[in-house]
């Protein structure tokens, strides 16, 4: 088996007895490989024990109740769901490219907490980390793949061009919203491997 492997049997091992409510929060740049990762982590998993929270256009009425419009998109009972972005894609995404008002943003840096304190649920917040030269030669791959230029959209683009930016935004959400593992995603073999070794850590002490 690889190490890979390995790690998913433990994972399953973990799900197979009571473990609660568990939100796995998949935050980073654009080709960072949170998909990709997600696919992994859900691949052996018991299709019972796990959701999948996709990023999608937000309606009118979501932005404009941010954090009760997740309130059912919260685990169930002894179910782990794995976000494809989050909650705090306003911190983040929206607020670097100014999707969101100031007043939304700041309202969402004060409240957020206390509304995860709310959950009886426990969070695991990861940063897929990649480099600036990392994320271009993602992107032109993209735009060059028959099997991956679907992805690709302007925003893209956008988001190479703020890369500064999001390293700001991101390290306000890290030094003052909670706990949050940032894993290196420069090899994204490598970086599935220690998402999945720190993910079994955190739950097998949970």
């Amino acid at each position: 088996m690889t190490r890979l492997e390995l790690q998913q049997v433990k994972l399953n091992r973990i799900v197979e007895r009571p473990f609660g409510r568990v939100a796995v929060i998949l935050e980073g740049r654009d080709t960072a490989g949170k998909t990709g990762t997600i696919r992994e982590l859900t691949h052996y998993l018991p299709i019972s024990k796990y959701s999948i929270s996709l990023s999608t256009k937000p309606s009118e009425w979501d932005m404009d109740n941010w954090l009760p419009s997740w309130n059912n998109k919260m685990p169930s009972d002894n179910q782990i769901v794995f976000y494809d972005r989050s909650w705090y894609s306003r911190a983040m995404v929206q607020k670097q490219n100014g999707w969101c008002t100031d007043d939304q943003y700041e309202d969402f840096m004060a409240k957020v907490l206390e509304w995860e304190d709310a959950q009886p649920v426990q969070f695991i917040k990861m940063w897929l980390s990649i480099s600036e030269e990392e994320q271009r030669g993602r992107i032109g791959d993209r735009i060059d793949s028959p099997l991956k230029s679907w992805k690709y959209s302007p925003n893209d683009a956008l988001a190479l061009s703020k890369y500064d930016t999001m390293t700001l935004l991101k390290e306000r959400v890290h030094t003052t919203l909670g706990q949050w593992h940032n894993i290196d995603y420069n090899d994204k073999a490598e970086g599935r491997l220690a998402l999945m070794t720190k993910l079994v850590d955190i739950l097998s002490r949970a």
